[in-house]
């Protein structure tokens, strides 16, 4: 895969429904291009309307700094590297449920994000998106 097509879009988000409905919580999830693109999303029933703009906006924190959203996490923490890094780029998810997508070669090319559980939730739902 050298770029995210809507079909692979639709795929990853499918494999992450049916995680979901597997753990009995109801998710938003999105996928985005490697610009940060709003590519596909879902919504399934019951999930929260606020997790929609975090499912979203880990996506997008994901693709823009080429690592899962919790790894950004660690580095923002107060004295950390990347503190306060949240409040950049129209607002940021620092927190575990957003994972880039890699390419046969190992470059990113595009992300999802979660949101709808709790973070680990969250974090299991996004891998089965990409597993």
């Amino acid at each position: 895969m050298t770029a995210v097509t809507l079909q692979e879009a639709m795929n990853l988000t499918e494999a992450g429904i049916a995680k979901a409905t597997e753990m009995g919580v109801a998710m938003n999830i999105a996928v985005v291009d490697e610009g940060g693109n709003l590519l596909h999303f879902s919504r399934m029933k019951g999930a929260w309307l606020g997790s929609i703009d975090i499912a979203i906006k880990k996506a997008r924190t994901a693709v823009l700094f080429l690592m899962p959203t919790a790894a950004i996490g660690e580095l923002s923490q107060p004295g950390g590297a990347l503190y306060n890094i949240e409040v950049t780029n129209g607002g940021l998810v620092t927190f575990g449920g957003g994972l880039p997508i890699t390419g046969e070669d190992g470059r990113v090319i595009g992300a999802v994000g979660v949101s709808g559980g709790q973070v680990p939730e969250d974090v299991a739902v996004a891998e089965a998106c990409l597993a």
